[in-house]
């Protein structure tokens, strides 16, 4: 009711005898596409703008949220003006239930303009239930940042608005930044993938040469091990485990391995806030009952980061009555170890219920407790930023790769943050990222996946480009990442690099992922961390559980050659072109030299000639499994011509002999 009398308000001096036809002059176009929704939906808002009447819309099944709110941003030099409404009201009414359309004005001010109840049958209706054939408002609606729907589920058949319109700047496309192959080789492990759990606080020599296979580790840490006991903090040895995590990243460091540490999970003093039902490790990291909007409601977390960021991270000048550590523990800042730290992990658990899924509005609130304690205001000694100004956010790597969820978090920043002196948003994380599984479904929830499948032959580059070209419109470039990626083996899952012809799981496995990495190299995602180390539970069917690079001996499987020897030879390489796109022939360089990556699907061979100008031999290196090295074959070319059969298997094309 209340809603409904606010309506009213904007409603207000209607004429009963205003009959203008409002079908084509001063409609206002709408582009379907830009509306974003704050909710696990599977499908958009398009057939509320398609001009046709009797599609249904329906955004999917199985939401998480009954109410929810779906946002349409006005953009740079476009400007809207309403005077007019019109619904077309089909079959289906829910007057408890009324969907309501905002609009969002230049000051924030939040004012209701349209109430549709479905009350009528097959005709359309204006903004007031009370007077369905009167489109006008009371008065139009100017300086709009937002238009805003709210809904339980229940849509017109069409939408239409009415008024002013000035067009948008036109958004540039993405101009990609390309970053060296290196990137593309992380790997997710635990602790106990480089100290044995009989002996934690010691680094053990076979589990640290599995690790060196790999350029880059994305840590699963549980904020249980650092926190205990509220307020008492351990880090070596820490909280269950007595894990040594400063001999763990001293190594890394060393040995030159980007370490992302993943804060994920909540502790159990935290846990046993909720009722007995819904005690759950992954619930959203806040007391039970606290608002999941409200940044000060993730206080507990952004202490722990705080902590986190001080001993880890670059700045030594620390107030040390801020470190409370548990007493087993020795007070050290700044250690210099870590550059990245990832606030949670899927925090769009739609699984796991609502006690563990945040809109990308109430993840951003938690976000900006965990970046810099929500610009400070939370007091000392809370978010990364104040420990070490230096080390980057990332954002949790989103289970499904939408990035409406992202475009949430971004409006919420601009709205609640504001802008930082040079004028861009101020976002409360430094690096956006999302998790993709290459299968048959590709991440549609509407669809049954039975299979992995080739990167190429799911939407891997689409979400890609999507997530590039969204970072270029909204967030001023922030670098992409992609945190979790791979394939099972186990021939009962639904992730599974099957076996084909004479290929085995093994080999597939090695193939699509490599070629992972190098579909990412080219579409300019900055970097990539397979999931993962070993096998969760090996020889299981589950859909995760043998995704494993290594053996259960820590014996390299297929996967883990190829990365490691692609990053011996070609590491320090970057993407500069693709010259050919059947197949696909990528142009690398490095310093002076070049390097042609070459691959065909993964059912027919091909010969592609390949141009190396005045070279007299072409250098062609094969990845190869069980070997230290890869495989190599010096061609003689015909006028710096060379002729390759191309397969499945990427292979590096050189003018020289790489040592």
């Amino acid at each position: 009711m209340f809603t409904f009398l606010l309506v009213l308000y904007c409603l207000t001096g209607c004429s009963q005898d205003d009959t203008r036809d409002y079908h084509q002059p001063g409609k206002i176009p709408i582009d379907a596409g830009r509306w974003y929704q704050l909710n696990n939906t599977s499908t958009g808002l398009e057939a509320l703008f398609n001009n046709r009447a009797y599609d249904r819309v329906n955004t999917g099944y199985g939401m998480i949220l009954k109410n929810y709110d779906a946002y349409y941003p006005i953009l740079p030099g476009e400007k809207i003006t309403i005077d007019s409404i019109k619904m077309f009201d089909g079959e289906g009414a829910d007057a408890e239930h009324p969907m309501t359309i905002y609009a969002i004005l230049g000051d924030w001010k939040k004012l209701p303009i349209a109430v549709f109840t479905g009350s009528r049958y097959n005709e359309w209706v204006g903004p007031d239930p009370a007077k369905p054939g009167i489109y006008a408002l009371g008065k139009p609606v100017a300086d709009i940042r937002y238009l805003v729907i709210n809904t339980w589920g229940n849509f017109p058949g069409e939408l239409e608005f009415y008024g002013g319109y000035t067009p948008p700047t036109p958004v540039s496309k993405a101009v990609v930044k390309h970053v060296p192959l290196k990137n593309f080789f992380g790997i997710n492990a635990f602790e106990w993938d480089f100290e044995k759990p009989t002996d934690p606080g010691n680094l053990d020599p076979a589990r640290l040469a599995a690790i060196k296979n790999f350029t880059g580790v994305r840590h699963y840490m549980d904020w249980e091990k650092l926190e205990g006991v509220e307020g008492q903090y351990a880090f070596s040895p820490t909280y269950n485990g007595s894990w040594n995590y400063d001999t763990i990243y001293q190594w890394c460091k060393a040995n030159k391995i980007e370490v992302l540490a993943c804060l994920k999970t909540i502790p159990k003093w935290l846990e046993k806030t909720y009722p007995a039902a819904d005690q759950n490790n992954e619930n959203i990291p806040m007391r039970y009952g606290k608002d999941p909007s409200d940044p000060t409601s993730y206080k507990e977390q952004a202490k722990v980061a705080f902590q986190y960021a001080a001993r880890y991270g670059n700045n030594k000048n620390i107030d040390r009555s801020l470190l409370t550590l548990k007493k087993d523990n020795q007070v050290r800042t700044g250690l210099g170890f870590i550059s990245y730290i990832e606030c949670d992990n899927e925090r769009d658990k739609w699984w796991k219920g609502r006690k563990a899924y945040q809109t990308g509005r109430e993840y951003a609130a938690n976000l900006s407790a965990f970046y810099d304690g929500n610009k400070n205001t939370m007091g000392p000694g809370v978010g990364v930023k104040n420990a070490d100004p230096l080390m980057k956010v990332v954002m949790a790597g989103l289970a499904r790769p939408s990035t409406d969820y992202v475009r949430g978090m971004i409006d919420w920043s601009k709205e609640h943050r504001g802008l930082r002196p040079d004028g861009t948003i101020d976002y409360p994380w430094d690096i956006i990222n999302y998790h993709f599984y290459a299968n048959d479904a590709s991440a549609d929830p509407s669809k049954k996946q039975t299979t992995g499948v080739s990167p190429e032959e799911a939407n891997t580059g689409k979400y890609a480009d999507d997530f590039i070209q969204m970072a270029h419109q909204y967030a001023g470039d922030m670098p992409v990442w992609v945190t979790e990626a791979g394939y099972d083996i186990n021939p009962g899952s639904i992730q599974k690099a099957p076996a084909a012809g004479n290929r085995t799981a093994l080999e597939t496995q090695a193939e699509w992922i490599l070629r992972t990495s190098l579909l990412y190299a080219r579409s300019g995602v900055h970097k990539v961390f397979y999931y993962e180390l070993y096998d969760d539970n090996p020889g299981k069917n589950d859909r995760y559980a043998t995704s494993g690079l290594m053996g259960e001996n820590k014996t390299k499987r297929p996967a883990a050659d190829f990365l490691y020897q692609a990053n011996k030879l070609f590491g320090e390489y970057t993407f500069k072109e693709t010259i050919s796109k059947n197949p696909v022939a990528d142009h690398y360089t490095f310093n002076s030299a070049d390097m042609y990556m070459l691959v065909a699907d993964d059912n027919n061979a091909a010969v592609y000639i390949l141009d190396l100008g005045s070279a007299p031999y072409a250098y062609v290196y094969t990845p190869t499994a069980g070997a230290a090295n890869m495989g190599f074959e010096k061609i003689k070319t015909i006028k710096g011509k060379a002729e390759i059969t191309v397969s499945g298997t990427p292979i590096f094309v050189t003018t020289f002999e790489c040592k």
